[in-house]
């Protein structure tokens, strides 16, 4: 038996595979299910509806922020390089579905998807906090509101950078990241 989480990867990856060759409006979770030979049961237990599977990828990226152990060597940097370090890396664990990540915002962003919509707003702050944390930033009150408005408005600059950049690595985006947060005062 297949463990749950490890499942869950499974029909995620299924799914992003599936989604590289058809686009992700194509996904049908039949076929998914039917590539891993499961049932849709099996697919439901993980995924109780499609919009799951976004969220999923999306977590994926956080985790892949949240894993890395913050040497001596990032603890040294300065707050600014370090939130650049942290947001580059959350765009380049997506880099090989990045045309499907530019879909599945399209699909969020449809006319009558007002509710995936206000989930994403939430999401986008859960983001926002976790490049925080792992950025070891420690502004508070007053400061820290201001740096997450900041902060949020670079990410999402950036982010709708990142899903057309074509530059190797991203070094387009970085670039234009690494200048957006020089006007961010709370990181000198």
């Amino acid at each position: 038996m297949v463990e749950p989480s490890a499942r869950a990867e499974q029909i995620l990856n299924a799914a992003l595979e599936q989604a590289e060759s058809s686009g992700w409006e194509a996904i049908r979770l039949y076929q998914v299910a039917s590539t891993l030979a499961i049932s849709l049961d099996e697919v439901k237990a993980c995924y109780p509806q499609k919009d799951d599977l976004v969220e999923a990828w999306f977590d994926r990226a956080d985790s892949a922020v949240l894993s890395n152990k913050a040497s001596s060597e990032f603890a040294r940097l300065t707050p600014r390089e370090r939130l650049h370090q942290v947001i580059m890396l959350w765009f380049l664990s997506m880099s090989e579905h990045r045309r499907v990540t530019r879909q599945m915002l399209y699909y969020k962003f449809e006319f009558g998807h007002i509710h995936l919509q206000v989930l994403g707003l939430l999401r986008i702050s859960r983001t926002v906090q976790w490049f925080r944390e792992a950025a070891l930033l420690k502004a508070e009150n007053f400061h820290r509101i201001v740096e997450e408005v900041c902060i949020t408005g670079i990410y999402l600059c950036s982010f709708a950078r990142w899903l057309f950049d074509e530059s190797e690595k991203s070094r387009s985006t970085s670039r234009n990241l690494q200048r957006a947060l020089k006007c961010v005062r709370s990181l000198d």
